[in-house]
Protein backbone atom coordinates (compact mmCIF):
# COMPACT_ATOMS: atom_id res chain seq x y z
CA UNK A 1 0.00 0.00 0.00
CA UNK A 2 1.24 3.93 -0.57
CA UNK A 3 2.77 4.69 3.11
CA UNK A 4 0.40 7.61 3.94
CA UNK A 5 -3.10 9.17 3.26
CA UNK A 6 -4.81 12.63 3.34
CA UNK A 7 -6.86 14.24 5.89
CA UNK A 8 -8.62 17.17 5.53
CA UNK A 9 -7.30 20.12 7.40
CA UNK A 10 -10.30 22.32 8.28
CA UNK A 11 -11.67 18.77 9.95
CA UNK A 12 -8.79 18.40 12.39
CA UNK A 13 -9.08 20.77 16.17
CA UNK A 14 -7.87 24.16 15.51
CA UNK A 15 -5.05 23.63 17.93
CA UNK A 16 -3.36 20.95 15.13
CA UNK A 17 -3.96 23.04 12.22
CA UNK A 18 -2.10 25.96 13.76
CA UNK A 19 0.75 23.29 14.84
CA UNK A 20 0.79 22.27 11.06
CA UNK A 21 0.79 25.32 9.71
CA UNK A 22 2.85 27.22 11.91
CA UNK A 23 6.18 23.77 11.64
CA UNK A 24 5.28 22.02 8.68
CA UNK A 25 4.15 18.79 11.12
CA UNK A 26 2.48 17.93 13.83
CA UNK A 27 2.61 14.46 16.53
CA UNK A 28 -0.16 13.19 18.08
CA UNK A 29 0.14 10.06 20.79
CA UNK A 30 -2.30 7.46 20.07
CA UNK A 31 -4.81 6.43 23.01
CA UNK A 32 -3.50 2.68 24.09
CA UNK A 33 -6.81 1.68 23.74
CA UNK A 34 -6.43 1.91 20.06
CA UNK A 35 -2.57 1.19 19.79
CA UNK A 36 -3.20 -2.06 17.68
CA UNK A 37 -1.88 -1.22 14.22
CA UNK A 38 1.53 -2.05 13.80
CA UNK A 39 0.61 -4.72 11.72
CA UNK A 40 0.51 -1.84 9.03
CA UNK A 41 4.14 -0.51 8.84
CA UNK A 42 4.56 -3.85 6.99
CA UNK A 43 2.27 -2.96 4.51
CA UNK A 44 3.98 0.40 3.72
CA UNK A 45 5.68 1.21 0.34
CA UNK A 46 8.09 3.72 2.06
CA UNK A 47 9.52 0.92 4.51
CA UNK A 48 11.53 3.84 5.49
CA UNK A 49 9.20 4.61 8.27
CA UNK A 50 8.52 1.69 9.38
CA UNK A 51 8.85 2.73 12.80
CA UNK A 52 7.20 2.22 16.40
CA UNK A 53 6.62 5.78 16.45
CA UNK A 54 4.40 5.99 13.29
CA UNK A 55 2.46 3.19 15.27
CA UNK A 56 2.55 4.93 17.96
CA UNK A 57 1.86 8.58 17.18
CA UNK A 58 -0.31 10.10 14.50
CA UNK A 59 2.35 12.05 12.27
CA UNK A 60 0.97 14.56 9.90
CA UNK A 61 2.56 16.68 7.07
CA UNK A 62 1.68 19.86 6.15
CA UNK A 63 1.42 19.43 2.13
CA UNK A 64 -1.94 21.70 1.67
CA UNK A 65 -3.81 18.84 3.22
CA UNK A 66 -2.98 17.05 6.27
CA UNK A 67 -0.57 14.27 5.10
CA UNK A 68 -1.36 10.84 7.74
CA UNK A 69 1.74 8.95 7.72
CA UNK A 70 0.21 5.89 7.45
CA UNK A 71 -1.45 3.55 4.48
CA UNK A 72 -4.59 3.63 6.15
CA UNK A 73 -6.54 4.15 9.24
CA UNK A 74 -10.42 3.27 10.61
CA UNK A 75 -12.38 6.00 10.37
CA UNK A 76 -14.02 4.85 13.49
CA UNK A 77 -11.21 5.02 15.92
CA UNK A 78 -9.41 7.85 14.39
CA UNK A 79 -12.48 9.92 15.82
CA UNK A 80 -11.64 8.60 18.99
CA UNK A 81 -8.23 10.62 19.40
CA UNK A 82 -8.26 14.05 20.38
CA UNK A 83 -7.96 16.37 17.62
CA UNK A 84 -9.80 14.16 15.18
CA UNK A 85 -13.23 13.65 16.35
CA UNK A 86 -14.30 15.23 13.21
CA UNK A 87 -11.50 14.34 10.74
CA UNK A 88 -12.45 13.55 7.08
CA UNK A 89 -10.17 11.38 4.70
CA UNK A 90 -9.60 13.55 1.65
CA UNK A 91 -7.25 10.74 -0.05
CA UNK A 92 -8.32 7.99 -0.53
CA UNK A 93 -11.98 8.48 -1.41
CA UNK A 94 -12.66 5.14 0.46
CA UNK A 95 -11.70 6.79 4.13
CA UNK A 96 -10.37 4.48 6.32
CA UNK A 97 -10.64 1.31 4.39
CA UNK A 98 -7.86 1.20 2.39
CA UNK A 99 -5.56 3.18 -0.34
CA UNK A 100 -3.57 2.98 -3.38
CA UNK A 101 -2.38 -1.01 -3.87
CA UNK A 102 1.05 -0.93 -5.84
CA UNK A 103 3.35 -3.50 -6.75
CA UNK A 104 1.24 -6.71 -8.27
CA UNK A 105 3.76 -6.75 -10.84
CA UNK A 106 6.97 -5.74 -12.40
CA UNK A 107 8.81 -6.08 -15.69
CA UNK A 108 11.96 -7.95 -15.72
CA UNK A 109 14.61 -5.65 -16.96
CA UNK A 110 18.29 -5.46 -17.67
CA UNK A 111 20.65 -2.24 -16.05
CA UNK A 112 19.06 -0.19 -18.96
CA UNK A 113 16.13 -0.14 -17.98
CA UNK A 114 14.97 -2.30 -21.33
CA UNK A 115 12.31 -5.16 -20.85
CA UNK A 116 13.15 -8.33 -21.22
CA UNK A 117 12.24 -9.98 -24.84
CA UNK A 118 11.68 -6.82 -26.51
CA UNK A 119 13.82 -4.38 -28.47
CA UNK A 120 12.11 -0.98 -27.78
CA UNK A 121 10.77 -1.23 -24.32
CA UNK A 122 12.04 0.20 -21.80
CA UNK A 123 10.97 0.85 -17.92
CA UNK A 124 11.28 3.24 -15.05
CA UNK A 125 9.93 3.68 -11.66
CA UNK A 126 7.74 1.02 -9.86
CA UNK A 127 7.28 -0.50 -13.11
CA UNK A 128 11.16 -1.61 -13.10
CA UNK A 129 10.98 -2.77 -9.46
CA UNK A 130 10.72 -2.03 -6.32
CA UNK A 131 12.31 1.25 -6.84
CA UNK A 132 10.12 3.41 -4.12
CA UNK A 133 10.28 7.33 -4.28
CA UNK A 134 9.58 10.38 -6.37
CA UNK A 135 13.79 10.56 -7.18
CA UNK A 136 13.76 6.72 -8.13
CA UNK A 137 11.36 7.33 -10.42
CA UNK A 138 12.86 10.47 -11.92
CA UNK A 139 16.20 9.17 -12.14
CA UNK A 140 15.08 5.48 -13.23
CA UNK A 141 12.48 7.21 -15.74
CA UNK A 142 15.48 9.85 -16.95
CA UNK A 143 17.28 6.56 -18.36
CA UNK A 144 14.66 4.63 -19.88
CA UNK A 145 13.13 7.66 -21.28
CA UNK A 146 16.99 8.53 -22.62
CA UNK A 147 17.78 4.80 -23.72
CA UNK A 148 14.20 4.21 -25.76
CA UNK A 149 15.22 7.24 -27.60
CA UNK A 150 18.69 5.86 -28.25
CA UNK A 151 16.64 2.53 -29.25
CA UNK A 152 14.67 3.98 -31.56
CA UNK A 153 17.89 5.86 -33.14
CA UNK A 154 19.42 2.78 -33.85
CA UNK A 155 21.82 3.64 -30.92
CA UNK A 156 23.41 1.10 -28.45
CA UNK A 157 21.65 1.91 -24.69
CA UNK A 158 23.41 3.92 -21.58
CA UNK A 159 23.68 1.56 -18.58
CA UNK A 160 25.37 4.25 -16.04
CA UNK A 161 28.31 3.04 -14.43
CA UNK A 162 28.13 1.54 -10.62
CA UNK A 163 30.32 4.17 -9.29
CA UNK A 164 27.52 6.16 -9.37
CA UNK A 165 24.60 5.89 -6.89
CA UNK A 166 21.93 6.22 -9.64
CA UNK A 167 23.85 3.64 -11.89
CA UNK A 168 24.62 1.31 -8.39
CA UNK A 169 20.79 1.75 -7.36
CA UNK A 170 19.55 1.12 -10.76
CA UNK A 171 21.65 -2.22 -10.99
CA UNK A 172 21.18 -3.41 -7.56
CA UNK A 173 17.46 -3.54 -8.08
CA UNK A 174 17.21 -5.08 -11.30
CA UNK A 175 19.69 -8.23 -9.59
CA UNK A 176 17.32 -7.89 -7.08
CA UNK A 177 14.11 -8.63 -8.49
CA UNK A 178 15.19 -12.01 -9.84
CA UNK A 179 14.86 -13.61 -6.39
CA UNK A 180 12.04 -14.76 -4.77
CA UNK A 181 12.98 -13.34 -1.06
CA UNK A 182 14.97 -10.09 -1.89
CA UNK A 183 11.98 -9.19 -4.64
CA UNK A 184 9.62 -8.60 -1.40
CA UNK A 185 11.56 -5.37 -0.45
CA UNK A 186 11.49 -2.08 -1.32
CA UNK A 187 14.77 0.24 -2.36
CA UNK A 188 15.09 4.01 -2.04
CA UNK A 189 17.49 6.56 -1.67
CA UNK A 190 15.85 8.02 1.60
CA UNK A 191 15.74 4.72 3.96
CA UNK A 192 15.56 1.21 4.89
CA UNK A 193 17.67 -1.60 3.13
CA UNK A 194 19.34 0.16 0.07
CA UNK A 195 20.14 3.39 2.27
CA UNK A 196 22.44 1.55 4.43
CA UNK A 197 23.91 -0.11 0.98
CA UNK A 198 24.60 3.17 -0.59
CA UNK A 199 26.01 4.00 3.20
CA UNK A 200 28.33 1.22 3.49
CA UNK A 201 29.45 1.71 -0.26
CA UNK A 202 30.59 5.72 0.18
CA UNK A 203 28.03 6.42 -2.35
CA UNK A 204 26.18 8.83 0.07
CA UNK A 205 27.20 12.37 -0.14
CA UNK A 206 26.07 15.85 0.27
CA UNK A 207 29.19 17.56 -1.62
CA UNK A 208 27.90 18.90 -4.56
CA UNK A 209 32.01 19.05 -5.79
CA UNK A 210 32.53 15.57 -4.40
CA UNK A 211 29.79 14.27 -6.22
CA UNK A 212 30.50 16.25 -9.61
CA UNK A 213 33.95 15.00 -9.59
CA UNK A 214 32.81 11.36 -8.95
CA UNK A 215 30.12 11.56 -11.98
CA UNK A 216 33.09 12.98 -13.90
CA UNK A 217 35.69 10.60 -13.23
CA UNK A 218 32.99 7.94 -14.22
CA UNK A 219 32.59 10.13 -17.66
CA UNK A 220 28.88 10.21 -17.00
CA UNK A 221 29.23 14.33 -16.93
CA UNK A 222 26.46 15.75 -19.27
CA UNK A 223 25.43 12.01 -20.24
CA UNK A 224 21.64 13.06 -21.34
CA UNK A 225 23.01 16.59 -23.15
CA UNK A 226 22.84 14.45 -26.20
CA UNK A 227 21.66 11.71 -28.14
Amino acid sequence: MSGSCKLFKESLAPEIVTELEKTGCCVVPIPEAIKKHKEKLAMKACQQYALDAYADNIVLLDTGSAKLMTPYYPLEELHMIPGFERARFEDPLSGGKGNSMRYFNFAHVDASLKADGKINLFCGGERAGAMVGHTEAIVSGSLAGHNAARAANGLAPVILPETTAIGEFIGYVVKQMLDAETRNKKYTFSGSVYFERMQAKNLYSTDDDAIKARVEAAGCTNIFSNL
